[in-house]
């Protein structure tokens, strides 16, 4: 699959973004900014896992000789970080390439002007030529609050970017966002998806661990991970969360269906998105690590809202899921709504399968994931790449157009791992960012000693 999606990238969209499968063109969009070649950087560590190497060697080469970084236009900050940043930097700690750490140094300087703001609190956008940058709220942008799932998944690459180049200003711009989180108040120890990057306030009282939430609790306890067990205020704020979800957003359907619903201002949206199916991987992983006596508990839960990740797939006539499904209205894991149908080759229920899997080993994730596997083959695969489809609840399939880069960043290799031994990529030597990128465990002894970097490098 991998390959199949690989070659139709490169023949008919080579150096774009992503490719438009049905009409064999390449997409641009304006997430990136000027950047291109989103597919290939996603997919450097997928092809270098899978032992594709001629594939592999063609886009390191693609990326030495034609990623310019140094592009005007307003590109999403955690866009580029997670997928550029975090491709990258993964690509170098596999294959000890030194044109990946260069590029992702060079970059990482790039991004640096979008902290310039009264609070440190990142602007969601960032110009990346190499002038002009600091001075964003000059421009009428005071309107433009900033994502808690987007300047919240910075953590762990801006970690890295300091141990790669001994500097530590990306820690500390990380460091500063989580010591003004904590100094906020939270309402019902929830975190809110909006923040004024100005004022520093909330802009309002809307928490989701769906979009524009989401990530920003999967790296505080993959911050706890990555830095050996021994980043404690990472810890406590995760714990502290969770169990603020627990309380307020955790629900069970009238079929027992456990699920996690979204809160608006103190009102519960009976909904869950297809990206919140990520918690049940996120909830797995940090299960271990908290109370002995909420150990087993958090494994459970972790297997209840994959579970019910699975029936949002299972009730579909393509065995794909929904981008939405809701527990109101006698809808049961369903999406009632048209405009909630569609399924655009998202990658965290299976995910979740690939981690419950790890935790537990019951074949039964196993299962799940060939099931997906097959739908995916069936419904998803045209003669050309790999595409979204528009209902998965109709018996007609139509085609988005398009092959989402983190199809094979994220999608297949998560696949991949879920059929593969647990020392391919072990998790307790390595952690993926929110885009699927591997990144090493800083070993406790040397992330003080400046100079004495581990050799992650394979």
């Amino acid at each position: 699959m991998m390959k199949f999606a690989w070659d139709n990238y490169k023949r008919y969209a080579w150096g774009e973004n992503e490719l438009r499968p049905l009409s064999r063109n390449g997409n641009d969009g304006r997430t990136f900014g000027g950047l291109r070649g989103a597919s290939i950087v996603d997919s450097l560590d997928t092809l270098y896992i899978m032992g594709l190497g001629e594939e592999y060697q063609e886009a390191k080469e693609w990326v030495e000789n034609n990623l310019n970084l140094n592009v005007g236009g307003e590109a999403s900050l955690f866009e580029v970080n997670i997928r550029y940043v975090g491709g990258l930097l993964s690509a170098y700690y596999l294959t000890g390439e030194e044109v990946f750490k260069r590029k992702v140094v060079e970059l990482g300087k790039n991004l640096l002007p979008a902290f310039n703001t009264p609070t440190g609190i990142p602007h969601g956008v960032v110009n990346l030529a190499s002038s002009g940058l600091s001075d964003w709220w000059s421009g009428g942008d005071l309107g433009r609050s900033s994502v808690l799932a987007e300047f919240g998944t910075l953590h762990l690459e801006f970690v890295h970017l300091s141990e790669l180049t001994n500097d530590p200003i990306y820690t500390e711009k990380v460091m500063n966002i989580r010591k003004h989180l904590n100094q906020l108040d939270k309402p019902r120890g929830l975190y809110p998806n909006a923040l004024n990057p100005v004022s520093g306030n909330w802009e309002q009282h809307y928490v989701s661990i769906g979009a524009l939430g989401d990530s920003f609790y999967e790296y505080l306890i993959k911050s706890y991970l990555m830095s050996d067990r021994t980043d404690e205020v990472a810890k406590r704020m995760y714990y502290a969360a969770l169990e603020a979800i627990e309380n307020n957003l955790v629900q069970r359907s009238p079929g027992g269906l456990i699920y996690v619903a979204e809160w608006r201002g103190g009102i519960l949206d009976h909904r869950m998105g297809h990206l919140a199916c990520f918690s049940g991987g996120m909830i797995g992983i940090g299960a271990e690590h908290g109370s002995p006596e909420t150990r087993q508990h958090q494994l459970d839960l972790a297997a209840n809202i994959t579970h019910t990740c699975h029936e949002s797939y299972r009730r579909t006539p393509t065995k794909l899921g929904p981008e939405v499904f809701r527990f109101d209205d006698g809808a049961e894991a369903t999406a009632p709504r048209v405009n909630e149908r569609h399924y655009i080759l998202r990658p965290e229920v299976v995910e979740s399968y690939m981690y419950m899997w790890r935790l537990t080993h019951d074949p039964k994730y196993r299962e799940w994931g060939w099931e997906a596997l097959e739908a995916l083959e069936q419904h998803c695969r045209l003669a050309t790449g790999f595409s979204g489809i528009i209902d998965v609840y109709g018996h007609i399939i139509q085609h988005d157009n398009l092959q989402q880069s983190f199809f094979l960043a994220e999608t297949l290799k998560y696949l991949y791992l879920l059929f593969s031994d647990d020392d391919l990529l072990p998790l307790k030597d390595w952690v993926f960012n929110t885009e699927a990128h591997p990144l090493p465990v800083i070993p406790r002894n040397c992330s003080q000693e400046k100079g004495h970097r581990p050799n992650w490098t394979h």
